[in-house]
């Protein structure tokens, strides 16, 4: 499946669909295909908008959890949403929490999926080497419980970016940023209703990691999907879409 990537005011992003706003937010690897099997069933009753935040291209002094914050309340307000679900991934995640800590008022509800923020062990313990094709297929398979998840095109994605000093560069400034950015004490202070849909096998951000995000966001509801890494939207794409859908039922407009 493809979709029309448009590009407006400096942004590209992907935008399917009409009603509410769900809007999505990849990891640091992410790519919008991650989301393909969530466009593809909300679209019918959502507008689905996937902005590609600049991890790879933004100005290394700005590169870090507040940079990419201040990107999406850009966007965000570019596109004048309000009333939005909020959903991301990893990175995305924890940019999902911080813009939600500082604009509650814009967002409806707020869904997590191995999000970082309090815990996440990057690239299996360490950063990509370069130069090593072997090593990065490696640890793009040990984001998923099945690694035949991680296709030659998702690694050939991920090996292009290592063989870039200054793409390197930023998105060690991104993962540093994000472990330095720990939000226990401010996620007390979230009181959007809360999804967390969690890998039973993620080892980036393990199951102790969503039990915490549970703790700690009053009134989260904590989903576990089995045989499942780090990235649910993909690897289970029809039980990811249908605890989201029954999730978002409840909270639907009056």
């Amino acid at each position: 499946m493809s979709y029309t990537v448009k590009e407006e005011n400096k942004f590209s992003f992907i935008d399917e669909g009409e009603g509410e706003p769900l809007l999505l937010l990849h990891g640091l690897f992410g790519t919008l295909s991650n989301w393909g099997g969530v466009v593809e069933h909300f679209k019918k009753n959502y507008r689905v908008i996937i902005p590609m935040m600049p991890i790879y291209t933004m100005p290394i002094t700005d590169a870090t959890i507040k940079g990419l914050t201040k990107f999406i309340e850009k966007f965000i307000a570019f596109q004048g949403l309000t009333n939005i679900n909020i959903m991301g991934n990893s990175l995305g995640g924890h940019i999902g929490l911080t813009y939600t800590l500082k604009n509650a008022k814009n967002v409806k509800t707020l869904t997590l999926t191995g999000s970082s923020g309090l815990f996440e062990n990057a690239m299996g313990g360490s950063f990509p080497r370069r130069s090593s094709y072997e090593f990065i297929a490696e640890r793009v398979g040990y984001t998923f419980y099945d690694p035949k998840i991680a296709t030659k095109s998702l690694i050939d994605d991920v090996f292009d970016v290592t063989k870039s000093t200054q793409k390197c560069l930023r998105m060690i400034s991104i993962a540093r940023s994000a472990q330095r950015n720990n939000l226990t004490k401010e996620l007390p202070d979230i009181k959007v209703p809360t999804l967390l849909i969690w890998g039973l096998n993620d080892t980036i951000t393990p199951p102790m990691v969503g039990h915490e995000f549970n703790r700690l966001i009053p009134g989260s509801i904590l989903k576990f999907v089995d045989n499942c890494g780090h990235a649910p939207m993909m690897e289970h794409p029809e039980l990811f879409n249908e605890y989201f859908e029954e999730f978002i039922v409840q909270h639907a407009s009056k």
